[in-house]
């Protein structure tokens, strides 16, 4: 991911948002404008070692003069420290993979997936976690085919 690239990723991470708050709209947050937001997280994410943000693009020729490049994915992981809280020892997250919907199925998601713990490992990461909605089973699939585990379930009670 370059910094140009800053406004298109925070586009796809906007639908990330929505679609996760259409999954279970009392735990998922509902931001008004989640595109800015990623804009500038993303900004001050790029540029550490320990990061990583991945774009999948897609080129297109529009006429002769030039190709048009659009981006239709975008992963985010990092290298993240033991949890005591998690019980989790120092490993890489994958924290974000998004595909926009037209180019879902084509092995864009596993490809920014493997991409990115790739990436991890070569920082030092033992291990690769992720979260996936409990709604998504796609992606839930995906991630069993590139051989993630489930380990852990998240449960969520509303107050009374």
């Amino acid at each position: 991911m370059r910094r140009a690239d800053l406004e298109a990723v925070g586009v796809l991470a906007g639908r990330l948002v929505r679609m996760h708050h259409e999954f279970d709209a009392k735990r998922f947050l509902d931001l008004a404008n989640p595109e800015a937001g990623y804009a500038r997280y993303f900004a001050s994410e790029i540029d550490r070692n320990e990061v990583v943000l991945l774009v999948a693009v897609a080129k297109s020729l529009a006429g002769a003069e030039k190709a048009v490049q659009a981006i239709v994915g975008y992963a985010y992981a990092r290298l993240e420290p033991r949890s005591y809280n998690e019980l989790l020892d120092a490993c890489g997250k994958l924290h974000d993979v998004y595909v926009d919907e037209a180019w879902r199925g084509r092995g864009v998601g596993s490809g920014l997936v493997r991409e990115a713990v790739a990436r991890l490992e070569a920082l030092g990461a033992p291990r690769v976690v992720l979260l996936t909605a409990e709604g998504n089973a796609a992606a839930q699939k995906m991630f069993a085919r590139l051989g993630f585990r489930t380990t852990m379930l998240e449960m969520t009670r509303e107050a009374t």
